[in-house]
């Protein structure tokens, strides 16, 4: 009897990794950055899969990375998506705070949840079945999937190679560290020989990646200012990308545009948002996340820029039509 298939694809940044889960019926699990949608058709037909093949997809939750090719997928193929209730019901609503597009200022192109997921449900592939896992922290709707047969975890951005995703305690709520803890001890219950992140290689040793995030989160709530160092970093950066840098004459209205900004600045390290421009900055270069480029700020992360249409387009739920 043939077992299912993983096929994972890491991926540079602006997307999210992406998996397809190959067996009776094919899903992909998550779509990428919307610009890479070539990219993100090219890995399935790589895989032997045309498009139209797929019986859906699954997101692990709806930030931009991941959700992206979602909108050309449905309008081309018709592919129905598969995302937890909490985030499909407000994807589906053009709730504004979907996908967290206007808090981080990125585009996403409006799509609908055809199949609002719960925790426990089972997703039935042939061979298969695999487990939802409700796992909240980086975002409230974030699911893990697992198959105890194969012992493989799809993990999302709950945690990465010797990393963890970035909390947004202002959209996702002040407990963020809590419930991420809260998940990787309902992880580490698990027996788990192979779990596939959203960002950054495979994981072949997941118990321990799991432990490391863990003690990682614990650090955080001895000293918040870490956390919030670490989201900083990691939103500011993606702009980079998805921009392919800013002048620095460009930055500072920039960052005193941005909800994100305000609200780290304000409420995590008590300054007046003008008075936290140059401390991030400082801050980004010292980390070594970004560089100046002559007089343009490049984050330093393997990264594809987006195409001109994509840095001009505002593709955000204000947008969207019900």
């Amino acid at each position: 009897m043939k077992s299912t298939e993983i096929l994972f694809f890491e991926r540079p940044f602006p997307s999210a990794n992406s998996m397809i889960i190959r067996d009776d019926q094919s899903f992909l699990v998550d779509t990428g950055f919307g610009s890479d949608i070539v990219r993100t058709e090219q890995l399935l037909t790589s895989a032997g899969i045309l498009p139209a093949q797929l019986n859906g997809i699954i997101n692990t939750h709806y930030h931009s990375d991941h959700v992206g090719g979602n909108h050309y997928f449905q309008q081309q193929y018709e592919i129905p998506v598969a995302a937890h209730l909490w985030e499909g019901e407000m994807v589906n609503q053009c709730d504004l705070e979907s996908c967290g597009a206007h808090f981080l200022d990125q585009p996403v192109e409006q799509y609908t949840v055809q199949q609002l997921l719960v925790d426990e449900q089972q997703i039935m592939t042939g061979q298969s079945a695999f487990q939802v896992l409700h796992t909240p922290g980086h975002t409230l709707g974030h699911i893990a999937l697992y198959e105890p047969k194969q012992e493989i975890l799809i993990c999302g951005d709950l945690f990465h190679y010797n990393d963890v995703g970035w909390l947004n305690i202002f959209r996702e709520g002040t407990n963020s560290i809590r419930r991420s803890i809260e998940s990787l001890d309902r992880l580490a219950t698990l027996s788990i020989k192979k779990a596939y992140p959203g960002h950054g290689p495979a994981i072949d040793e997941p118990s321990i990646m799991i432990d490391k995030a863990r003690e990682r989160l614990e650090k955080w709530i001895e000293s918040p200012e870490k956390m919030a160092w670490h989201a900083c970093k990691r939103i500011f950066s993606f702009t980079l990308m998805i921009k392919n840098g800013l002048k620095s004459r460009e930055i500072t209205p920039y960052l005193l545009s941005c909800s994100w900004f305000y609200d780290f600045a304000v409420h995590s390290f008590r300054l007046k948002p003008e008075e936290f421009v140059q401390p991030l900055l400082d801050e980004m270069i010292r980390s070594k996340a970004a560089v100046w480029h002559q007089d343009i700020l490049i984050a330093t992360a393997p990264y594809e820029a987006p195409n001109q249409k994509w840095i001009e387009e505002d593709w955000k739920p204000r947008n969207w039509t019900k």
